[in-house]
């Protein structure tokens, strides 16, 4: 057994362990990476030291502080009462808003899961209220944050905007992110408008099964000797009433309280002023995205010091510590040159396009389970020659990648899917999780192929 299939596996093992216990894969990775490249490869621990990604890490810190300090002031609480207001009883206006609001978020900068974490909560309370299923709002806001995490200032985004440089096509940055904002802003109407079609058919079984249990309540006008409702809950059962509980919300302007105000205080129009000068200091400026984060950061928390332990104690640390560590292991593979052993077992294949479409799917099925950035960063190294290929375009390439590796990220298994079962109410968890699981085996199985043919095949950018 080679040298490089050994250090792959030990990755894989990582991240197996890392999916199935509450063991972090990326401490495993870091001890694994010294492990590995000392005994195996022959490198020094300052070599294997030397494959920590600083920069990124500066980026996950400056943008998970930033968005924490967010949410501790209550700016994201504006931000949501500014939407309730907006939306007013235009029901279809809520999906769109918080769907807006995730991909704001997240195209500001802030960790994917931070994105969600932000809105989640906000925006499922507001689905009920407004007779939303719970469920399809969820997903809207998944899309939400995946729309915005290929930004040029999201963590999401510059692992991709790295896939580009690598292949040469750093021009193709705006793209990268338009081509995946318009990708799940399509994907979001598609899943809020089947999932809520599906509960409204759900609801209209239950309340027919309903009618039919009480038939004698209706002969006898509602007297006493009509039944207490034991249609429902022997015909329906637990899991018709999880599903059809959001469609059977009240969503009469009468009935509906008015939205609790929230006041657009000083600090949290500084946040807001600081959220957009984070995208003039990155974008127009070209500073670099973790440090500009840290500066706004340190400047609201001098301003506000009350902040700075609550937010600091809530940031992510677990997946600031998964990311780097992945990161650094693969840091170690292209060191001791596993990776290029891969990328030319890949070139062996004859045809980039090929090997393109099963890129996909690996990333697709391995972001289902583990981190989406960590998945990025251990592709990465191999996209880029695959993206040379004078046959096809980088940007198809990276994109197809981009879009295939994060649409998974509802996964249960996963951070995202996670958090939105964490912000749902305790009696919808079972569904949430087998509702989430089949979408996402939906997902790894339709959305590689289609991007890769649309992307890829067609050489769409």
């Amino acid at each position: 057994m080679s040298l490089s299939l050994i250090a792959f596996l030990v990755l894989v093992v990582a991240f197996a362990i890392g999916s199935f216990t509450k063991i972090n894969a990326g401490l495993l990775a870091t001890v694994a990476a010294f492990g590995v490249g000392t005994l195996l490869a022959g490198m020094s621990v300052k070599d294997v030291i030397g494959q920590f990604p600083a920069g990124l890490f500066f980026i996950l810190v400056g943008a998970t502080l930033l968005f924490a300090i967010v949410r501790i002031n209550g700016t994201i609480d504006l931000l949501a009462y500014w939407a309730e207001r907006l939306a007013g009883d235009r029901k279809i206006l809520v999906p769109i808003l918080m769907f807006l609001l995730t991909a704001a978020l997240a195209s500001a900068g802030a960790f994917t899961p931070a994105a969600i974490a932000i809105v989640a909560p906000v925006g499922l309370a507001l689905g009920m209220r407004f007779g939303i299923s719970t469920l399809a709002m969820g997903l809207v806001i998944v899309q939400g944050a995946n729309a915005g995490a290929f930004s040029p200032v999201n963590p999401f985004g510059v692992l991709g905007n790295k896939m580009l440089e690598g292949a040469g096509a750093a021009d193709g940055s705006f793209k990268l992110y338009a081509y995946c904002f318009i990708f799940n802003a399509i994907l979001a109407v598609i899943a809020y408008v089947l999932v809520q079609a599906i509960m409204k058919r759900r609801a209209a079984k239950a309340g027919a099964r309903h009618a039919d249990g009480g038939e004698s309540a209706i002969k006898n006008d509602g007297g006493a000797d009509a039944p207490s409702g034991d249609g429902v809950s022997g015909s329906g059962g637990a899991g018709t009433a999880v599903l059809t509980a959001p469609a059977q919300t009240s969503v009469a302007a009468g009935t509906r309280t008015r939205p609790e105000k929230v006041a657009a205080t000083p600090m949290r129009i500084l946040t807001l002023v600081g959220i957009a000068s984070l995208l003039v200091l990155t974008t127009v400026l070209g500073l670099d995205v973790g440090v500009a984060s840290l500066v706004i950061a340190a400047v609201l928390i001098v301003l506000n010091p009350n902040v700075q332990k609550p937010a600091v104690e809530s940031m992510p640390w677990s997946a600031i510590i998964l990311v780097t560590g992945i990161v650094t292991y693969v840091g170690m593979l292209e060191e001791m040159g596993a990776l290029k052993e891969l990328q030319e077992g890949i070139a062996g294949l004859g045809n980039s396009s090929l090997a393109a479409l099963i890129a996909s799917y690996v990333v697709a099925i391995v972001s289902a389970f583990a981190s989406t950035t960590g998945t990025l960063g251990v592709i990465s190294p191999v996209i880029e020659p695959i993206a040379m290929d004078p046959l096809l375009t980088p940007i198809g390439v990276v994109t197809a990648i981009a879009i295939s590796s994060s649409v998974v990220d509802v996964s249960p298994m996963s951070t995202s899917g996670a958090l939105l079962m964490a912000s749902a109410q305790p009696k919808d968890e079972r569904m949430f999780f087998r509702a989430l699981l089949l979408w996402a085996i939906a997902m790894i199985g339709v959305v590689p192929l289609l991007v890769w043919f649309v992307f890829v095949h067609l050489g769409l950018g």
